[in-house]
């Protein structure tokens, strides 16, 4: 009986591995017969955004003629989703301006992307966006199957043919693996053939409240709460939406419509300033002014509208010490600023203004700190009351140094009081100018509000600023250089070194200090003017590049010459210097062509070398001759006098008047 079972049982195995094996190959024949579908790569036009595009990885095919600028590209490697698919790709250097396919990955939004120049394509700098992009080329990743149809954030896209319909598809995975994600920085970091078979992280789809704005929300929203903004839940603007399938990066129909199409705000380019705010924390302003005083920033942080290409704020508070809250690197937008605003706490101590101000001066407007160097840097200080210590010599050396100060006095001392005032009338000390510009007095905090204004007005009239001009940064500086034979080759290069050092000291750009130069004998010759260079490299090589003439010295001829043609094409705002170098007497007079100089305010400084008369220096130079010309015994000794005259020509720019 035992020996029956044992064979049937082997009979039925038996029978079960045939219909296997059976099975199998008429599975393996029906595969063979089965076509599988053709692959369609779509196709999109130039001006299509990643972010129109849902499908978190996929292969299109771009027309030629992307390189346009009008196709904006935010980014440089790793793109906003605001960028358009094809500029970026051009600007990665995967396509050039034929066209062709590319593949793309979407990956996390980034806190800010950098703009560049590449493969003739500018692209943008932008504060941060919610999706990134990376492009590659189309090269599939072997096992994963990539749509033939695009799914766009609309119903219809405007640039799918005519009948095409979009639909949602779920994300592309090869199959019998499991797709391990690669973080941002990981595919940064790998060779180009890696990062076409990286797995990247899944996108994810932001999508606005059916009420929010065509804007995208930043981080945070305030309530108001008794008169004072409250702020929320930080990251509530992208907490992930009710009904958003994320893992599969499609978005409901219902939800398309409010998807936000526009970056976040890059700022007033109509009011380009780095500004720092100097807020009173002392004990004596009290919590409740000290709050008023804080809602007062917020609003000046949001009517300025803050971004990199406008104003950038900072604030510094100040009590005994001074300290920076955050500097005008650390917030690049209104609703970010307004937050970190209301996270002040009031640091106590005495009102030291003075100490705030040169604090300011020293530390806060550097590079370190986010100073841009072509905006106007603007301090405004709020005071409850009055200073305790002095302002004056502080203000004095921001002045010089280019800053615009404002005073807000808020509740001035009353008369019985004025005994305890340090310094008085302390805000016209420490301001730009006397002239009512840069000064406000408010008779109550419960009045500071209507200050902001007229104020935001001021600070953002940029050609008002007159502090912005500095001894440094606002002259048309033309040399005149004696090439007469007495001075010779080698003495002529240690001419245009020591016309290269002065040169060195000032900024210089087509806004700021200009550069000219003239040479004589007998003759004259424009070797550049004004408007021809306007970085400091370019004026040093040009320095470098000037040819030794040779000839006699005719230097009444060469300043008229110079007023004519160099001089009459100076800006009106500019200071005009006129620097002339000469090792002998002139064969011509000096004296009328001295006068004409002085006549139409063109500021002259005569240098002598060697055989130099000292009486001709003294007539071509500026009144006092003391402070305007020079003598030196050899031509060796030029560079010593370099400290000596741009400490003149500062200190006469910064005796002007202030009102």
């Amino acid at each position: 009986m035992g020996i029956v079972v044992l064979t049937m049982k082997a009979s039925v195995i038996e029978m079960f591995l045939v219909l296997l094996v059976t099975g199998i190959h008429s599975n393996k024949e029906m595969t063979k017969k089965i076509k599988r579908p053709k692959f369609t790569v779509p196709q999109i036009n130039c001006d299509v955004k990643a972010g129109k595009i849902i499908n978190p990885e996929f292969i299109v095919k771009c027309p030629a003629g992307c390189q346009d600028p009008k196709y904006h590209v935010y980014g440089t490697g790793v793109y906003a989703s605001y960028s358009s698919v094809c500029g970026a790709a051009v600007h990665s250097g995967v396509l050039d301006n034929s066209g062709g396919k590319i593949l793309v990955r979407k990956v996390a939004g980034q806190s800010g992307y950098k703009g560049s120049f590449s493969n003739g394509v500018q692209s943008l700098s932008l504060p941060r966006w919610r999706e990134s992009f990376i492009v590659s080329e189309s090269k599939p990743q072997k096992g994963v199957t990539y749509p033939s149809t695009l799914t766009y954030s609309s119903s219809k896209s405007p640039d799918a043919k005519a009948g095409e319909t979009t639909k949602a598809y779920p994300r592309p995975s090869a199959s019998g693996t499991t797709a391990q994600p690669v973080t941002l920085m990981q595919v940064l970091a790998m060779p180009a053939a890696e990062v076409n078979h990286a797995t990247l992280p899944k996108p994810f789809p932001f999508v606005a409240s059916a009420t929010s704005s065509p804007r995208p929300q930043p981080l945070g929203h305030r309530s108001w709460e008794m008169g004072i903004q409250k702020q929320d839940s930080p990251g509530a603007a992208f907490q992930e939406p009710m009904g958003t399938d994320v893992s599969f990066g499609f978005i409901p129909k219902e939800e398309l419509s409010t998807q936000s199409s526009e970056p976040v705000s890059l700022g007033d380019p109509n009011c380009k300033v780095d500004l720092s705010f100097l807020i009173d924390g002392s004990s004596g302003i009290g919590k409740r002014r000290f709050q008023i005083q804080k809602q007062f920033l917020a609003d000046i942080a949001q009517t300025l509208d803050i971004g990199p290409a406008g104003p950038l704020m900072g604030v510094v508070q100040y009590g005994d010490n001074p300290a920076t809250q955050f500097n005008l690197k650390t917030h690049m937008n209104s609703q970010d600023l307004k937050t970190a605003i209301e996270k002040i706490t009031q640091r106590g101590g005495l009102s030291n203004v003075g100490r705030a101000i040169s604090f300011v001066t020293k530390t806060f407007f550097s590079k370190a700190n986010g100073n841009r160097g072509g905006a106007p840097n603007v301090a405004i200080v709020l005071v409850d009351g009055w200073p305790t210590d002095k302002v004056e010599e502080a203000s004095r050396l921001a002045r010089e140094s280019g800053i615009n100060i404002f005073f807000i006095t808020v509740e001035a001392a009353a008369e019985n009081e004025k005994q305890h005032v340090m310094e008085p009338s302390f805000a016209n000390k420490a301001v730009c100018r006397t002239n009512g510009f840069y000064s406000f007095n408010v008779p109550s905090w419960l009045g500071l509000s209507k200050t902001m204004q007229p104020l935001v007005k001021r600070v953002c009239d940029t050609d008002r600023l007159a502090c912005s001009k500095t001894c440094l940064n606002s002259a048309d500086i033309g040399f005149v250089i004696d090439g007469s034979s007495s001075v010779g080759t080698g003495n002529f290069r240690t001419v245009l070194q020591f016309v290269a050092n002065l040169s060195k000291e000032f900024e210089i750009s087509d806004t700021d200090t200009r550069i000219g130069a003239v040479q004589y004998t007998y003759e004259q010759r424009l070797e550049f003017g004004f408007d021809k260079y306007s970085t400091k490299p370019d004026i040093l090589n040009a320095i470098k590049r000037v040819g030794y003439w040779s000839g006699g010295t005719s230097t009444g001829a060469a300043i008229h010459y110079a007023l004519e043609q160099l001089f009459k094409k100076s800006k009106p705002n500019k200071r005009k210097l006129m620097i002339l170098i000469t090792d002998g007497r002139s064969y011509d007079d000096v004296r009328i062509p001295a006068m004409a100089a002085h006549q139409k305010g063109v500021i002259t400084y005569a240098i002598g070398v060697a055989w130099a008369a000292q009486d001709e220096l003294e007539i071509i130079a500026t009144h006092p001759a003391r402070d305007h010309s020079f003598f030196v015994d050899e031509f060796d000794n030029l560079y010593k006098s370099v400290p000596k005259i741009i400490q003149n020509i500062c200190t006469e720019f910064n005796a002007q008047p202030r009102n």
